[in-house]
């Protein structure tokens, strides 16, 4: 059998790899959000499969670039195996927009200062910076490799997150069919942080700002609830009033978000941080989408299966990071 032109390359070339790429322009859209746009001739075989796909953005070594950092499928374990000194630092990122035909990818850094190496990288970025994207070839296997939106065919869909979770939100309400249902829930450091963003008219948005009102005067960082104060009884409330269907019997909203959290962080050495079962088909269920900060979104997660009665197939959940470490790889 003859095999088209396209398929042939297709399976020749890895899922993942890296796009040697420099930032094209930076364009600061909130107070924390930053939008890096990178072009590089090689774009143009970047993966454009959207929704909330991870790729790893490599940050250069101050001696000596990228010199040292390895090629090939096999990156990772050459990585590994480099000193310390020779290893280039690297975190995962969600794309926020690819456009193959101008060589261009998008990628929205939530920035926090000098606190880790990506974020202050993004505060100092600027047109002609070198760096080095990992992530999906278009004519590779396993293209979707990264992309955690699973769904099947279900009724209701609750997507909730911090600031680190953001960009892939907005990238998969945009992508969702018009006649969509549910709501979003995206806790933010700042009320300016809130972004542009299409949603179906089905979808509640919600951004909840940590940013404590009247503080102006605080230093900056220092007048903030917790991570995930804000998020956790949005969503208990939320399933509470338009979930009740699924057998909702303990889930009131008097448990605060300090307990839940402070009760997941007991349990974190023996629970999974990361669980996205493969799509289902549930009639009439409801699909949850979580990611942020491994105790917040375990809490919430176990709310919505053991207090809200959701099936564990139902529930996608991602710990993007920990408190008191840099990220979760």
């Amino acid at each position: 059998m003859l095999t088209s032109p396209t398929e042939a390359p297709r399976r020749a070339r890895p899922a993942y790899r890296n796009f040697r790429v420099a930032v094209s322009r930076v364009e600061r859209l909130s107070p924390t959000f930053v939008n890096v746009t990178f072009t590089g001739d090689d774009l143009s075989d970047f993966g454009t499969a959207g929704l909330d796909q991870r790729v790893k953005v490599v940050l250069p070594l101050e001696a000596n670039g990228f010199a040292s950092f390895p090629d090939g499928e096999d990156w990772y374990t050459t990585w590994r195996e480099l000193p310390g000194e020779q290893r280039n630092p690297f975190r995962t990122y969600t794309v926020r927009a690819v456009r193959p035909e101008q060589r261009e990818v998008d990628v929205v850094f939530a920035c926090h200062g000098d606190v880790g190496p990506a974020s202050a990288w993004a505060g100092r970025a600027k047109a002609g910076d070198e760096i080095v994207l990992i992530g999906p070839d278009e004519f590779g296997s396993g293209r979707t490799l990264g992309i955690d939106w699973r769904p099947g065919e279900v009724d209701t869909l609750l997507l909730a997150g911090d600031e680190t979770a953001t960009p892939a939100i907005c990238a998969i309400l945009e992508s969702l069919p018009a006649d969509a249902t549910g709501a979003a829930f995206l806790e933010v450091p700042e009320s300016g942080d809130r972004l542009d963003v299409r949603a179906p008219a089905g979808v509640e948005v919600r951004w909840l700002a940590r940013a404590v009102p009247g503080a102006a005067h605080a230093a900056p960082g220092s007048a903030h609830a917790d991570h995930g104060s804000l998020l956790a009884p949005a969503v208990r409330d939320w399933v509470v009033r338009h979930l009740a269907d699924l057998g909702v019997s303990r889930a009131g909203t008097d448990e605060s978000a300090a307990a839940l959290a402070a009760a997941e962080r007991d349990d974190l050495p023996d629970t999974p941080l990361w669980d996205v079962p493969a799509g289902h088909s549930l009639d009439g269920a409801c699909y949850a989408w979580l990611a942020g900060e491994a105790s917040v979104i375990t809490g919430l997660r176990r709310f919505l299966v053991r207090e809200a009665g959701l099936d564990r197939r139902q529930v996608a959940f991602m710990g993007y990071w920990r408190r008191g470490r840099a990220e979760l790889e």
